[in-house]
């Protein structure tokens, strides 16, 4: 069977056959002049990974890296069926909701005692005990917890075959961001995240890739993040960050599209349409990337090493503080285990 096209080339193949979702040149440009803004500011860089996530331990233990490889690996699918009833759970007073709640669950069993960042527990943990790990505050549960069950015991068991860490499994593929990518989707059969459009087999790798990014957002702040190949990480196609893409005018969809989705049409996973808004929004962010680096280069005489993983660490809260202005703007609705 072929290899499926990269991400990155995927992003441009979809991008260049699709007909319900379009790039903005107008919107790329406003958007790259909207991060020149922020060029110097901590939000673009790999420190704003732990700003945007406060939940995380201490980047200086190994433990931050299995905390990372459970969230990542159970990182998908967290929109609500009825918008007024979400998951929730509160930690140290503060309530979360969407993937944050994830996030919360997992540090909290952690100061409960349960030692779900060693991979020899979570390789078998039942369903009852992740069910209690991941417990709402309310009646609405987290979606999803046999997928999430299976995923991370698979996960687990991987960790075991190499070493019993995520740092000595991802130490096989060097200090290589690319090598990385391919190592995760190679041994872990739930990060393949691949479908078929127009008749090519093509890739967003979308929790491979932020895995990747979230490592290297750890080892950074340990001051141990010299990862080459950063660059060829895309962004990491979701179903928050389109919605500020076309709140921002760098994506538009057609008409039909955007009634289905306010209709709350259920787009299955590899959907024509799916697969155009999430192979769009990564075209467009590498747009948005190579319409930075040129301002910089010609306003300032500087290089930019502002890569695809940072701009979507930026776009991605941007969506959560501003979620009241992009009501308007429907998410499109997938129920998968990829994103």
């Amino acid at each position: 069977m072929e290899k499926p096209l990269l991400p990155r080339e995927s992003g441009l193949f979809v991008a260049q056959h699709s007909r319900d979702v379009f790039i903005e040149d107008a919107g790329v440009k406003k958007v790259a002049d909207m991060l020149y803004g922020l060029r110097h500011s901590d939000v673009l860089t790999a420190s704003g990974w732990k700003m945007a996530n406060p939940l995380a331990p201490a980047p200086t233990s190994d433990q931050a890296l299995n905390w990372v490889f459970v969230v990542d690996t159970m990182n998908f699918s967290f929109w609500p069926e009825k918008e007024a009833q979400q998951c929730e759970v509160t930690y140290k007073g503060t309530t979360y909701t969407g993937f944050m709640t994830l996030c919360a669950a997992i540090t909290r069993a952690m100061e409960e005692g349960v030692p779900i960042t060693d991979p020899k527990y979570f390789s078998q943990i039942s369903v009852e005990e992740l069910g209690q790990v991941l417990r709402s505050d309310n009646e609405t549960a987290m979606p999803m917890l046999q997928e999430r069950h299976q995923v991370l015991t698979d996960g687990g068991r991987v960790l075991l075959e190499h070493g019993g860490s995520f740092r000595s499994f991802i130490s096989q593929a060097g200090n290589d961001a690319r090598k990385m990518v391919e190592l995760i989707v190679e041994k872990i059969p739930s990060y393949r995240d691949e479908a078929t459009y127009e008749g090519k087999r093509i890739s967003f790798y979308k929790r491979a890739q932020i895995l990747v990014a979230d490592f290297w957002g750890v080892m950074e702040a340990r001051g141990e993040g010299d990862i080459i190949n950063m660059d060829w990480l895309t962004m990491f196609a979701d179903y928050r960050v389109p919605q500020a893409l076309v709140y921002l005018g760098v994506l538009q969809y057609s008409d039909a599209l955007m009634q289905a989705l306010k209709n709350g049409e259920l787009l299955h996973s590899g959907d024509q349409r799916e697969v155009e808004i999430r192979g769009c929004s990564i075209w467009s962010v590498e747009l948005i990337k190579d319409g930075l680096h040129k301002m910089m280069l010609e306003r300032d005489g500087e290089t930019c090493n502002i890569n695809s993983a940072v701009i979507d660490f930026y776009l991605w809260p941007f969506a959560k503080q501003h979620h009241k202005e992009m009501a308007h703007i429907p998410i499109h609705h997938t129920r998968c285990i990829y994103y």
